[in-house]
C-alpha cells in the first residue's frame, strides 16, 4: 500500500495575491484519476515559471501543485494498461494548469495520458528531456512530415532554451546543419557544443516583406516578430515548425512567404497529440538524443528551489533543461 502522505508545491490565489507553498497533505488531496503515480522528477518549463511567478494566466483552479510534466512509479491502478510498478511519463493534458501537476509526490491521473517509460531511458533522463525535448522532437518529425532532408542551414531560434537547445542537438545529431539564434552571447560554446554549425543574435524585428532565401527550414520556440523574420528569409517550399509564442501571440507579416515562395507555417502543440504519435516521438528521442548532450544541458534541483528558480527561467537567466528532483522536498 502507498502512504497517505506526500508533499507537494502548491500555489493558492487569495484577494488577488498568489502564493506558492511547500505542503504536506493527504492523499484525498489529489483529483480524480484511474492511475495513482509515485512522482520522482518533474521538470521546470518556462510556462511553469509564469505560472508559479504569477507573470501568466497559467493556472485554471486553484489551488494547484504546478508542473506540466513528470516521470514515476504507479502505484495503484485501475486502467488496464499499467499495473504497480510500472514506470511512466506524462507530459500535457492539461496537468499543472486545471489538473493536479508534477510538483508534488504523487499524482492521480488518467491511465489514458500516460506513456510507458521507454527500454533505455531513467526516469530522472525523461524528464531531463520532459515538455520541452517531446516538443523539440514533435517538430522534428513535422519538418520531416514536409521533406526536409539535410543539406540546407536549418535555424533554430530561442537556442538556449530548453526546446531550443533540444532541438538543436536532435539536428545536428540527424546530420543537418544547425544555426542557433540566441539573445545570450554567452551562451555561444555552449550552443557549438550541442552541435550548431554557428552561432548568431536574435533576429531582427523589422524588415522586408521577403528577404534573401536562406533557411532550408526552421524550428521556431519564440514566436511573435522572431516567427516573422524567420518566415521572411525561408527558402522556397521550405518549412518552420512554431512550437512557442514567449514573444507574443500576434503575427506580424504579408502574404508573400506563402505566395511566392510556397513556404509551410507547421503549428505544433505538446499538448493534446495522438497516442501513436506521442510513443513515437519518445522512442525517436531515446534513439536520436545522445545521452551526452542531453547531460549537458541539464541541471537538477529539489523540489524546495523550485519558486526561487522560477524567478531566473522567467528572467532568461536559464539554460537548457531544469530537472526538480520532486523526493527533495
Amino acid at each position: 500500500m502507498t502512504s497517505n502522505t506526500f508533499k507537494a508545491l502548491v500555489l493558492d490565489q487569495r484577494d488577488g495575491q498568489l502564493t506558492a507553498t511547500l505542503q504536506s497533505l493527504g492523499i484525498d488531496a489529489l483529483p480524480a484519476g484511474d492511475v495513482l503515480v509515485d512522482v520522482a522528477y518533474s521538470s521546470l518549463n518556462y510556462k511553469d515559471g509564469l505560472a508559479i511567478t504569477g507573470r501568466g494566466k497559467i493556472i485554471r483552479a486553484f489551488p494547484m501543485a504546478p508542473g506540466i510534466d513528470f516521470a514515476g512509479t504507479v502505484a495503484e491502478s485501475q486502467h488496464p494498461d499499467y499495473r504497480p510498478g510500472d514506470q511512466v511519463i506524462l507530459t500535457g493534458w492539461g496537468v499543472g494548469e486545471r489538473h493536479w501537476g508534477g510538483m508534488s509526490q504523487k499524482a492521480r491521473v488518467k491511465g489514458d495520458w500516460l506513456v510507458p517509460l521507454p527500454a533505455g531511458l531513467s526516469l530522472q533522463q525523461a524528464m531531463a528531456i520532459g515538455t520541452a525535448g517531446f516538443t523539440a522532437m514533435l517538430c522534428v518529425m513535422a519538418l520531416e512530415d514536409h521533406g526536409f532532408a539535410p543539406g540546407r542551414e536549418l535555424l533554430v531560434t530561442g537556442a538556449s532554451g530548453g526546446v531550443g537547445g533540444v532541438a538543436v542537438a536532435l539536428l545536428a545529431q540527424l546530420g543537418h546543419t544547425v544555426v542557433a539564434s540566441t539573445g545570450r552571447a554567452e551562451e555561444r560554446d555552449y550552443l557549438a557544443a550541442l552541435g550548431a554549425r554557428e552561432v548568431i543574435g536574435r533576429l531582427p524585428a523589422e524588415g522586408k516583406p521577403l528577404e534573401s532565401e536562406r533557411w532550408g527550414g526552421a524550428v521556431d520556440t519564440v514566436g511573435g516578430a522572431t516567427l516573422a523574420a524567420v518566415l521572411r528569409a525561408l527558402a522556397y517550399r521550405a518549412s518552420v515548425a512554431a512550437c512557442g509564442n514567449a514573444g507574443g501571440m500576434e503575427l506580424a507579416t504579408t502574404v508573400f512567404p506563402f505566395i511566392l515562395r510556397g513556404v509551410n507555417l507547421l503549428g505544433v502543440e505538446s499538448v493534446i497529440c495522438p497516442p501513436e504519435r506521442r510513443r513515437a516521438a519518445w522512442a525517436r528521442l531515446v534513439r536520436d538524443l545522445p545521452a551526452d548532450k542531453l547531460d549537458r544541458m541539464t541541471q537538477i534541483v529539489p523540489l524546495a528551489d523550485v519558486p526561487a528558480f522560477s524567478q531566473k527561467i522567467v528572467a532568461g537567466n536559464v539554460r537548457g533543461r531544469v530537472v526538480v528532483d520532486v523526493g527533495q522536498a
